[in-house]
Formats: structure tokens, sequence, C-alpha cells
């Protein structure tokens, strides 16, 4: 998996580039709590629940019904998650979680399509270092994972809301 700072740069490098005008700074904060939520699946583990089961890690809460889910749930409770954009962004914020899940170098996988099919799969294409967990993190394979999510997911988020941000300047539809 990602490091939670590399989950949530998602929603953030998406909020920054929409501007404050479509995605309020509330709203983009809680999109990036949103992309980190989905790991809460490890507390099962504590509970008995194996990895590779439809709750285990990378399972359920990593899937595209779940995100939807649970931006559903918020707009009810609260008024700002209530628009179509909001729900779209708070929706994409959390699935972005199993994608980027499915970047990465180890682990089963993300049950993207939970309900529908409880496989987990991987992208084609693995080039996330997968992150170590607990006090490993501190270690030369910490350091390379970041750097590996710095390469792989921080660079490109970035440069995608600069562009967005200059072609918006470009055309005068502001920052």
């Amino acid at each position: 998996m990602p490091t939670i700072f590399t989950h949530a740069i998602v929603p953030l490098a998406i909020a920054v580039a929409a501007g404050r005008g479509c995605i309020s700074p509330k709203l983009a904060i809680t999109g990036a709590a949103f992309a980190i939520l989905p790991d809460v699946d490890v507390v099962g583990f504590g509970l008995g629940v194996e990895y590779a089961d439809e709750w285990g890690h990378r399972g359920a809460t990593h899937s595209i019904v779940f995100a939807a889910l649970c931006a559903g749930a918020l707009a009810l409770l609260w008024k700002e998650a209530r628009s179509l954009t909001a729900f779209a962004f708070l929706t994409f914020a959390m699935a972005s979680h199993g994608l980027l899940d499915t970047l990465t170098s180890g682990g089963l996988g993300a049950a993207l399509w939970w309900p529908f099919d409880n496989s987990r799969i991987f992208a084609p294409y693995t080039p996330v270092r997968v992150s170590p967990i607990g006090a490993d993190f501190f270690s030369a394979r910490g350091l390379e994972t970041v750097l590996s999510e710095m390469r792989w997911v921080w660079a490109p988020s970035i440069a995608l809301a600069l562009l967005v941000i200059g072609v918006r300047k470009g055309t005068g539809r502001g920052a």
C-alpha cells in the first residue's frame, strides 16, 4: 500500500486543480480523509479477519461501490457534500485509494469490483513500492517507498494540478 500521505495527495491535487469555486477547502480536506479511510480495514487483523477475506485488508473497503456508498452517506449528513460535483469528488477520492493500491509491488491487490467480484487485482504495471508497516517504515525500505511514491504519484499529481491551473489561467477562467 502507498503511505497515507500519498493516498491524500491525489484528491488534494484534484481539488487544487479544480479551484476553490468547485471544491472548497473543507471538501478537499474531507476528500483527503476519504482517500485514507479504506485502510481502516486493518482493524480486522486484530479481530481475526484474514487478509484475503472479503472484509480483509484491501477488500470491500477498497472498492468503487464502497466509495460511492460512503460519499452518499456523507451527503445525507453534510449539506456541502450534496452536489453532484461533491459526490463525484468524494467518490473518486476514496476510490483512488484502491486504484493506487493496484499500482503497488506487493500484497494481494485490491477488490475494486466488490460486491460484484471479490477478486483482488493489480494494474498491469506496478511501479509503486509497497509500504512497510509499522516501525519498518523508518528504514531503508521505507525511504525507497517514499521515493517511489514521489516519482510515481506525487510528481504526476502536482504536475497535473499545475498544468490545469495554467490552462485555466490561460483561458481566463482564473485560479
